[in-house]
């Protein structure tokens, strides 16, 4: 019995003795870690955040932002500089749909979204709180844009998508070089734009640069919202500055067309009319052309390339350049424009369902996108449930 306590201990000892090695060992080793965590650490010197007249509402402006945001960004080097570092920002109704699908269907373009935003790195703030009592329903966007802008000063840009829309091609890297001495870009035609049409730009998606000028720009353009006593006479002043717009009230496309038009120069020098890609691509005449944009994808080699999803963003930059020489792409962005996903209220000239067989449609093409990383593929456009395992390339 003695011996066998004394091997026991001996036992005992020898991994004692092994863990306490090894534990100092890998205690020497660098933390990657380290250096991170210590310039995440909040400095004690004050910023914006413990001025109390610095507010996230479009109640009060938020003066001087570029000189404060660049005071943070001093005292936070990680986040130095910020670049072209995006946060994409959308956001619904608090309340449930009326519609017994339309919950579904936020659920799966907010998927999408995120999907977007987790293959590229951007991070993403999704809203579905009144963050004003009066600047709801289409100008809701305003008051989430200025609360993401004071809650996020290490973002250079911040990226609007309305909840109706799809990110159809979820390879597309925003081509950012092409917007400096821009602060915001947005889908736009200047040949309806000088014909005083109410579709010359869509609001619905759009960039804006987290800078002073965006912050007093939405001051302005929150200025013609139900927010502000003059909102009713907005209202009759855009229906006869753009001579195809039908509805009487003030909305927030109708405001920002105005403010290119009619505003001061200030404004519309730095804002950029997108149209080299589809932006804000209207739904219609996209959905019944997934079949051959897949085709003309699987026509390039590397496209049916399998691949780790972390690097799909070399795939997506060399299927643009691909595309770029054959006249061919895949639209970024296919907004759903009439179609009302959650109250299911859409558009008269839209018979049956052809909006919900339309987004179902757009939903599956971009989710096939994410899904090939993944190991499947959609059997059909249109049933989300059916997927089938890619056992060679996707031709």
């Amino acid at each position: 019995m003695g011996r066998h306590l004394q091997t026991l201990a001996a036992a005992v000892i020898f991994l004692l003795l092994s863990w306490i090695f090894f534990t100092d060992q890998f205690s020497s080793f660098p933390n990657p870690n380290s250096d991170i965590v210590c310039q995440l650490q909040e400095p004690t010197a004050p910023t914006f955040y413990d001025d109390p007249t610095d507010i996230y509402t479009l109640d009060t402006p938020m003066l001087q932002w570029d000189k404060k945001r660049t005071r943070w960004l001093h005292l936070h080097p990680a986040f130095s500089p910020p670049e072209n570092r995006l946060l994409l920002v959308s956001g619904s109704h608090p309340s449930p749909c009326p519609d017994p699908s339309g919950d579904h269907f936020l659920l799966r373009f907010f998927k999408n979204k995120v999907d977007y935003c987790r293959i590229h790195g951007h991070d993403i703030f999704y809203n579905n709180a009144h963050l004003h009592p009066k600047v709801r329903s289409v100008w809701a966007k305003l008051a989430a844009l200025r609360a993401a802008m004071v809650a996020h000063p290490e973002v250079e840009w911040l990226f609007w998508l309305d909840s109706d829309t799809v990110i159809t091609d979820m390879d597309f890297v925003i081509p950012f070089e092409g917007y400096e001495g821009y602060n915001m870009v947005v889908d736009g035609w200047p040949d309806l734009l000088v014909n005083r049409s109410w579709v010359a730009v869509n609001s619905g998606s759009f960039f804006i640069r987290n800078c002073g000028w965006s912050m007093e720009f939405l001051d302005v353009w929150a200025g013609m919202s139900p927010k502000s006593p003059s909102y009713d006479k907005w209202g009759g002043v855009l229906r006869s500055t753009l001579k195809d717009k039908m509805f009487p009230d003030a909305d927030e496309q109708s405001s920002l067309i105005y403010l290119i038009l009619e505003g001061p120069k200030r404004w519309r020098e730095k804002i950029y009319l997108e149209n080299r890609y589809a932006l804000s691509g209207y739904w219609h005449g996209i959905v019944g052309r997934f079949e051959g944009m897949r085709a003309e994808y699987g026509a390039w080699g590397e496209g049916r390339r399998r691949h780790a999803e972390v690097v799909s963003e070399w795939y997506g930059a060399e299927r643009g350049r691909a595309a770029k020489e054959g006249g061919w792409r895949r639209p970024f962005v296919t907004h759903f424009t009439g179609c009302q996903p959650c109250s299911g209220e859409h558009n008269v000239e839209y018979e049956g369902d052809l909006c919900s067989v339309g987004m179902k449609r757009a939903l599956d093409f971009a989710d096939d996108q994410v899904l090939q990383n993944y190991g499947f593929v959609h059997t059909a456009l249109g049933d989300a449930s059916l997927v089938v395992p890619l056992m060679r390339k996707v031709e």
